[in-house]
Order: structure tokens, then C-alpha cells, then sequence
């Protein structure tokens, strides 16, 4: 489904990502973990077509985009749920999921999808005719995800979707996630909270400064002690650590 090819990107000519190579089958869960300013955001922009690779290939469905622009790359059956949501404050819930399906022109099928979307998230029909800007962080989010599926996506792109959300709320996007990658959606996530990420995906990306420092089966990636140390707190680091009263 999406294949990076010793891609090099950044801003201006500022690299912010080096010779990057990820694989994400058609029908995978793909993680992508990192600290802040490993480059995780600026992978994803690329990948979307609003940053521009200075060089190397990125390949959707085996079809070279890395020339294409954002709104082909919609076409072609990629949607980003951005950092941050950025939902249109000033819009109803309803009008910033049909801004999703702008891509489309059959008005009966995009009026089942946003009925598809809310049958996802009750809490958006409830609050469709409601200012987005009015919306808890987690409706916020549900609300950025229900306009990326509104394109009817191949391949769905998130970036950092548990941020600044409560535990449950978490909890409840994550299932969410999951359920759109079981229902043949194919994602590609990125996320700082590795625990999280690492336990719905197939397979993981870990982006040091820029670069691919590690990757495989999730499973193999929740062993490895340098990923246990870094991003999980389970490591040799925390078996070191000395023991309080409290355990």
C-alpha cells in the first residue's frame, strides 16, 4: 500500500528526515514511534504530499507520488487525521465531516458514510449541528477521524491521535483505530505513547533524529531493551532502579 524509498525531507533546506525506507502492507496496522522532533510529523507531511521530499521515491498502491500534490494524494485514497485535530472551530460538527468527502461526487454515498460515521461516534450525531470549536479534545478527535474516513481512505494516516486526551478517552479512540484497520482500512500510526501503539499494530518503526533507528513485528520491538528503556520504562534502566517502600 505505501512503500518510502530512501526518502530525504525537510523545510527549506533544513533536512528534518534521512534516507527513511518503510513498508506498510495493504491491510496492516504500521506504527511509526519517536521522541518529540524525531521527524515522526514531518514522515506523515510528506508522505500527504504538503511537505515536498528532496529526494527519494514514495509509492502508494505502487503508483510514484513523491512529485504529487496533497490534493491528488486525497485522490489517490490517503486521509491524515492531523496533530493536534485541527478541526474547523468556526464550522458545525456536520459541515467539517462533509469538508472530508470534498474529493467526491456521489452525494448518496457521502450521506451513508456520514451516517457510517455517526454510528461510529453517537456523540458527533448528538452534536452535529454544534461549532467543532465547541467540542470536548476527545469529540475533537473523533470528529478529525470521521472527516478523514469521510474520504473513504485506503490508507489512513494519524498523528498523535492520544494527545491531550484522557486515559479512557484513549482507550476509546485506540479501539477505534483498530476496529477501521479490521473493517480493511490500512493505517499507518504515529504515536508517542509506544505502549499504546505497540499493542494494536502489526509491525514498528522507531525514528531517532531523523533516522530509522529500529524496526519489526511489535512484538519483537516490546523486547528489544533499548525500546523497553526509551519509550516503554520497562527496561534494564527501570529493572535497575532501587526499590521504594511504596514498590
Amino acid at each position: 500500500m505505501l512503500e518510502l524509498q530512501d526518502v530525504n525531507s525537510g523545510y527549506g533546506t533544513v533536512p528534518a528526515i534521512s534516507n527513511i525506507n518503510i513498508v506498510v502492507p495493504q491491510g496492516a496496522c504500521v506504527c511509526l514511534i519517536g521522541a518529540n522532533g524525531a521527524g515522526k510529523t514531518t514522515t506523515l507531511l510528506t508522505i500527504s504530499g504538503l511537505v515536498r521530499a528532496f529526494s527519494g521515491r514514495i509509492k502508494i498502491g505502487g503508483v510514484d507520488h513523491t512529485a504529487t500534490p496533497a490534493h491528488r494524494i486525497v485522490r489517490s485514497g490517503v486521509s491524515l487525521v492531523p496533530e493536534g485535530r485541527r478541526v474547523i472551530a468556526s464550522m458545525s460538527v456536520a459541515d467539517n465531516l462533509l469538508i472530508g468527502a470534498f474529493v467526491r461526487k456521489n452525494s448518496a454515498e457521502v450521506s451513508s458514510d456520514m451516517r457510517a460515521v455517526y454510528d461510529r461516534f453517537p456523540r458527533l450525531f448528538e452534536r452535529r449541528r454544534q461549532y467543532a470549536g465547541s467540542l470536548s479534545g476527545g469529540e475533537q478527535q473523533m470528529l478529525a477521524i470521521g472527516r478523514a474516513l469521510m474520504a473513504r481512505p485506503k490508507l489512513l494516516l494519524l498523528d498523535e491521535p492520544s494527545m491531550g486526551l484522557a486515559p479512557h478517552v484513549v482507550r476509546e479512540i485506540f479501539e477505534t483505530i483498530q476496529e477501521i484497520n479490521k473493517q480493511g482500512t490500512t493505517v499507518l500510526l504515529v504515536e508517542q505513547n509506544a505502549r499504546k501503539a505497540l499493542s494494536i499494530a502489526n509491525y514498528g518503526y522507531v525514528l531517532e533524529k531523523g533516522k530509522i533507528a529500529a524496526e519489526g513485528p511489535t512484538e519483537q520491538l516490546r523486547n528489544t531493551d533499548s525500546v523497553k528503556d526509551a519509550y516503554l520504562g520497562i527496561g534494564q534502566a527501570a529493572a535497575s532502579a532501587p526499590k521504594t517502600a511504596l514498590g
